[in-house]
C-alpha cells in the first residue's frame, strides 16, 4: 500500500526545493542595471527633460514628464516611455525576450530656426521585440521597432550596453553606451525636407539610413525619507545622413533629465 505521508513530504520536499531554486534564480537578476536608470524598487513621481527643440537643433525645450520606473509581477515594466511584457526567460532571467511600445517625440516646426513653415513632425508610439542579457559585466539590450502610428513608417534597431559604476547607498550611477541604426522612412521623415518646404535656404532633402551613437549616465540618490532624486545626461552623435540635412544645426544632440520619485 502506497504510504501518503511520506510521498506527501516528498512532494512538499519538492516543491520547497523548486521554490528555494527559483528563488535563488530570481536573486540572480542585477536590478541596479535592469533599466538604465538605476533601481532598487518601483520608483513614481515627476521630473523635467531638456532636448532639442526639432532634429539637429542647436536650442533646447524643457518637457514636464510623468516618472514610473517599475515591474508588475516581474512580468510586465513600464521604463520612462518605455512599456512592455516579457514572454520567454531562461531559468535564471538573466536573457529574457518580450515584446515593448516606446513614445518618440516630434516636434513643432514653428519653433526652430531652420524648420519654420515646414510641417510638424508628431507624437509617435514604435513597437516591437526585446531582448536583454544579463552578464556579470552589465546588461546587453538588443531592440527592434517598427512606427505603429504610420506617421514615419519607419523602423529602428538598437543596441545598448548599461554598466553600473557606483553602487552604494548614497548613490548609485549607471554608464550607457549604444547605437541605432535608422531606416530611411524613419530619418526622411524626422530629417528630411519636402518639396512643399523647400525655400531658398532650405533644398529639398532626402534622407537615407545610417547609425546614430549614445552615451550617457544615469543616477539615482536618496532625498526625503525614502524618496529619490533621479538624474541624467546623455549625447547623441547623429549618422551622417543626419548631419547632411539642412535642418541640422550640430551633430551632438544632448539631453537631460532631472526628477522626484516616490518608492511603492
Amino acid at each position: 500500500m502506497m504510504n501518503f505521508s511520506r510521498l506527501s513530504r516528498t512532494t512538499l520536499s519538492l516543491v520547497l526545493a523548486c521554490f528555494s531554486a527559483t528563488a535563488a534564480a530570481e536573486s540572480r537578476i542585477d536590478r541596479q542595471t535592469e533599466t538604465a536608470v538605476p533601481r532598487a524598487q518601483n520608483l513614481y513621481g515627476i521630473g523635467i527633460g531638456v532636448l532639442p527643440k526639432t532634429s539637429g537643433s542647436d536650442e533646447y525645450r524643457a518637457l514636464v514628464l510623468p516618472i514610473i520606473n517599475a515591474n508588475y509581477g516581474d512580468r510586465f515594466f513600464v521604463n520612462a516611455l518605455q512599456a512592455g511584457a516579457w514572454l520567454v526567460d531562461s531559468d535564471d532571467q538573466r536573457l529574457r525576450f518580450g515584446l515593448s511600445a516606446e513614445a518618440k517625440f516630434g516636434w513643432d516646426a514653428s519653433k526652430g530656426d531652420r524648420t519654420r513653415g515646414m510641417q510638424d513632425r508628431d507624437f509617435s508610439i514604435f513597437v516591437g521585440p526585446l531582448l536583454r542579457w544579463q552578464t556579470d559585466y552589465g546588461t546587453l539590450n538588443a531592440q527592434w521597432t517598427t512606427d505603429a502610428s504610420g506617421n514615419s513608417n519607419g523602423q529602428q534597431f538598437q543596441l545598448q550596453f548599461i554598466k553600473s559604476l557606483i553602487r552604494s547607498p548614497q548613490l548609485r550611477l549607471n554608464g550607457l553606451i549604444g547605437a541605432t541604426w535608422n531606416s530611411q522612412k524613419f530619418n526622411d521623415y524626422y530629417f528630411g525636407v519636402r518639396s512643399n518646404e523647400v525655400t531658398a535656404n532650405r533644398p529639398f532633402y532626402r534622407a537615407d539610413a545610417g547609425v546614430e551613437w549614445q552615451a550617457g549616465l544615469n543616477g539615482v540618490t536618496p532625498g526625503f525619507r525614502d524618496h529619490s532624486l533621479l538624474f541624467g545626461a546623455f549625447v547623441t552623435r547623429l549618422s551622417q545622413t543626419q548631419n547632411d540635412s539642412p535642418i541640422t544645426q550640430t551633430r551632438m544632440q544632448p539631453m537631460a533629465y532631472i526628477g522626484y520619485s516616490v518608492p511603492f
